[in-house]
């Protein structure tokens, strides 16, 4: 469907990438933020929740993080398109809270604009070291969708898509913006509200007394939703549950549910998945990056193919799920990979286990506090070439 021109200001702008992100969120259809200040991502709800009386939406500054997210949980399961913004060390304050949310399937939007850690670090500077904390941060089993956009357009479009994803697999998104591409100012295009597609809540046409809340008819499927006050009595919680919602203390149930969250994400790995290819035929290096990062790679593979080598170039928009059966097979046709990333080593790792040995994976690290110089890029190419 279109979505509420309501939440549209459509036109030519010149935004940041906090900004972008807030009116991407709006033109998906979010209309309720929970959230509490933090550098560097307050002024994606600054702009929101000036916006928000126009089209019906609300803000609440909660009094924390953990109360941010809950209310968040709570506002989706209205049956409002729902999110929060933070950075790292709101982030993890969240983690309990996404953890309930991955387990109630609980669709929504987490948006952390990365700086330097851990504790505060560096909090106007930027960083990309809470990619590894985006999947593995609260306890437990489970999948979610991790996206990172380069610019303040893709601050905009993705986070249209983020929503989108978030109901079509009924999960939480994390959209991880990092302080550079959140505070660069940029032309950002807002197409008419008729150009674009937005997923909406899809509910339930199951009459109340035969409705399951968490039945699926298909491995890898995706149960249907009910909002609440529809009439609909149903249980839900963060306690492993069967298709009613209620609690069983199993093995049986929770091989069956945690494996179920889990296979909604991995078997439809290959519909989530998103990434640039650059020159990837016949390159004996590939380059992999992500967010402001993939922009500075560009200059240092230019200064590397300048020396003669054939580098080509991944930007992952979806970094989880990670693409790995694209990786596998795409480490026995090269010398090696290259990953620049602000933070000592955390993608990198991915990219090496994927690699399972049939070549080498070479961070090239930052600690934060700036990007990269494109020199240390392409020094790592030449040195992974020969």
């Amino acid at each position: 469907m279109k979505t509420d021109p309501a939440g549209v200001l459509t036109g030519v702008h010149y935004l940041d990438g906090d900004f972008a992100c807030g009116e991407g969120a709006m033109a998906a259809g979010c209309r309720f933020v929970g959230g509490y200040p933090i550098t560097p991502s307050t002024e994606v709800v600054e702009r929101m929740s000036g916006r928000f009386p126009m089209m019906g939406g609300h803000f609440i500054q909660m009094e924390d993080e953990m109360a941010s997210m809950a209310a968040v949980v709570g506002a989706a399961w209205t049956g409002t398109k729902s999110m929060t913004v933070t950075s790292g060390p709101g982030f993890s304050l969240m983690m309990e809270n996404i953890g309930l949310a991955a387990m109630m399937e609980t669709p929504c939007v987490v948006v952390n604009v990365q700086r330097g850690g851990p504790s505060t670090g560096l909090p106007t500077m930027v960083g990309q070291a809470d990619m590894m904390q985006a999947r593995w941060g609260s306890h437990g089993d489970y999948e979610l969708i991790t996206m990172c956009p380069q610019s303040p357009q893709e601050a905009f479009d993705l986070t249209i898509d983020a929503f989108n994803l978030s109901e079509i697999y009924r999960v939480p998104v994390m959209f991880m913006l990092d302080e550079c591409v959140g505070h660069m100012t940029e032309k950002v295009v807002i197409p008419p509200a008729e150009e674009i597609d937005i997923v909406p809540r899809k509910l339930t046409k199951t009459p109340p007394g035969k409705f399951l809340p968490y039945k699926v008819t298909k491995k890898g499927g995706v149960p249907e939703f009910a909002r609440a006050g529809d009439g609909y009595r149903f249980h839900t919680t963060g306690l492993t549950h069967d298709d009613r919602g209620y609690p069983v203390m199993s093995a049986e149930c929770q091989a069956i549910k945690v494996g179920r969250i889990i296979d909604k994400i991995n078997l439809n790995e290959e519909k989530i998945r998103r990434f640039d290819e650059e020159e990837i035929d016949g390159a004996d290096v590939v380059v992999v990056a992500y967010g402001i990062t993939a922009r500075v790679t560009r200059m240092g593979i230019q200064l590397a193919r300048e020396q003669g080598v054939k580098v080509g170039f991944i930007r992952l928009i979806v970094v989880w799920p990670f693409p790995e059966k694209y990786f596998r097979k795409l480490a026995k046709k090269v010398k090696g990979f290259v990953v620049p990333e602000i933070n000592l080593g955390q993608m990198v790792l991915e990219v090496e286990r994927c690699a399972s040995g049939n070549c080498p994976a070479v961070c090239v690290p930052h600690a934060g506090g700036g990007v990269h110089d494109p020199q240390d890029i392409c020094d790592a190419i030449v040195k992974v070439a020969k």
